[in-house]
């Protein structure tokens, strides 16, 4: 798969496939993301042990994660997982998490937009995500992609620490 590479503000965005020196990175950025907006809950990532190795969550057939890089700094990522328990014509977008210094600069969006094209080609119908109401922000960029609030979850992440659900159709 391709890097992209664009510019925003003279500096240089990477947006690419993740790589295994990408995991202490990564798992720093979500910890660290959940614990600023007080969302740092049992039963969420913040404790799940495959955080702290993303990239080998994500070689399994169906998932995709992309890592935002600025001038060559890893500043956060996220992709879709073909959560258990979900159908097989929806996968979950997950671990969408950026650095303070990183967000406002459009990233989130395009991590998204990578995510949900990556998904599209890999034959998906929806996207489903779990999040939790101290994620504010996160939640109306999801609205804005057309995302939907469930009233309940689906599949089996283990995140029964999130509280929100929602899905959007491909």
């Amino acid at each position: 798969m391709m890097n992209f590479y664009f510019y925003i503000m003279d500096s240089n965005i990477t947006i690419r496939n993740i790589q295994q020196a990408d995991n202490p990175f990564l798992a720093k950025i979500v910890k660290n993301t959940l614990a600023e907006f007080g969302a740092n809950h049992p039963n969420t990532v913040y404790y799940d042990p495959t955080t702290d190795a993303l990239y080998e969550l994500f070689q399994k057939n169906g998932a995709g994660y992309f890592v935002a890089e600025v001038n060559g700094e890893v500043v956060g990522g996220g992709g879709v997982y073909p959560t258990n328990g979900l159908p097989e014509d929806t996968c979950e977008l997950v671990k969408m998490y950026l650095l303070p210094q990183a967000r406002g600069l459009g990233l989130g969006r395009v991590l998204i937009e990578k995510s949900l094209a990556f998904a599209k080609e890999t034959g998906y119908k929806k996207v489903y995500l779990e999040s939790m109401p101290e994620l504010k922000q996160a939640l109306k960029v999801y609205a804005k992609f057309g995302f939907e609030y469930l009233k309940g979850p689906m599949g089996n992440s283990g995140h029964t620490g999130c509280s929100l659900w929602m899905i959007k159709e491909l």
